[in-house]
């Protein structure tokens, strides 16, 4: 268990910096280049330059709007409230909600000195410039989580092997394993949490695509739904016929073919030919018999969804142009 995290240690750093570059150039306030850079540490980097974007247009607009009202009303709280009132309306129109807080606090040291002098509004933007530099330089580092996304995919997959081979055999003996539950809630757990690193790990690229583990991730959270609607059929099996014993085979089949380069083509070739043979084989003689046919072939369709997920995620992989990712 570490003591000091990555993010806290740069954050101390970070701080002392800030202070000590805005004492080194004489700037009055100092300390506030050392409390925007605590605020300015982010997880990601495009992240730390969408605030430093917005934070940096909230001062000018913070300082601009001030200076006017302070030489017009003058110094006083009352004129700050009006201050605010109109620049947290203005900031959130121009979506720079992340600069509010930081912006106000550097107008307070007009307030406090009764005057707006070139000087002053130089030394307010100097303090957010290093206050908002220094975090922006520490946060061009991030620790890479591309290993750990691996291991991601690895558990994943197994988890979803392990919960075809339960599929097969319960197809098999009508008897649902008393793991299933355990099985799924691992999956969908260990899902979010490779979902969220992917995404840490595209937003820290600024100059290359790196988007794979996103889409790799979002591919497998549609699978997880498919097997989820899968699932739901077993509730209504009671008896295993040649149909349910076919179906166990292929889905035996198939948890032996989990793996991240398989395009699924030839599975879903053989589920073709699966469901083709079903046509030739005798109807259901009992109205048990008919539900139990319904909810195999129900199963099938569901099972090849999960199917056609995997395939059109490698197909959309050979045709980059043909895709439209939402990057959230």
């Amino acid at each position: 268990m570490k003591f000091i995290g990555y993010r806290t240690l740069k954050t101390g750093v970070g701080a002392m910096m800030a202070i000590s570059i805005a004492t080194a150039f004489g700037l009055k306030y100092g300390t506030a280049a050392g409390v925007i850079t605590i605020l300015s540490i982010q997880n990601t980097k495009r992240q730390s330059i969408n605030l430093a974007t917005q934070r940096m247009g909230a001062c000018l607009l913070a300082l601009f709007l001030s200076t006017v009202l302070f030489k017009m009303l003058g110094f006083n709280p009352v004129v700050f409230g009006v201050f605010l009132m109109l620049f947290i309306s203005l900031a959130s129109m121009f979506k720079l909600n992340e600069g509010i807080v930081v912006s106000s606090v550097l107008v307070t040291h007009l307030l406090v000195e009764k005057t707006v002098t070139t000087a002053l509004i130089v030394n307010e933007l100097a303090l957010m410039t290093i206050g908002i530099g220094v975090a922006f330089i520490l946060n061009l580092y991030m620790p890479s989580v591309e290993k750990k996304i691996k291991e991601d995919q690895v558990y994943i997959e197994e988890r979803i092997r392990e919960i075809l081979c339960h599929m097969s055999v319960a197809l098999r003996q009508c008897e649902v394993s008393v793991k299933e539950e355990q099985l799924f809630s691992n999956l969908e757990s260990r899902l979010r949490i490779g979902r969220e690193r992917a995404y840490r790990n595209l937003n820290n690229t600024l100059l290359s695509d790196n988007s794979y583990y996103v889409k790799y991730m979002d591919m497998r959270v549609q699978q997880l739904h498919a097997l989820n609607n899968m699932r739901k059929h077993f509730e209504r099996f009671s008896i295993s016929y040649k149909q349910s014993i076919m179906i166990a085979d292929f889905t035996l089949r198939v948890s032996e073919s989990i793996h991240e380069a398989n395009t699924a083509d030839g599975l879903l070739k053989n589920l073709k030919l699966l469901r083709e043979s079903f046509t030739t084989m005798q109807l259901p003689k009992t109205r048990e018999e008919f539900e139990n046919r319904a909810m195999l072939y129900q199963f099938l369709n569901d099972f090849e969804q999960f199917l056609l997920i995997k395939n059109e995620f490698k197909e959309e992989l050979l045709n980059p142009l043909d895709i439209n990712w939402d990057y959230r």
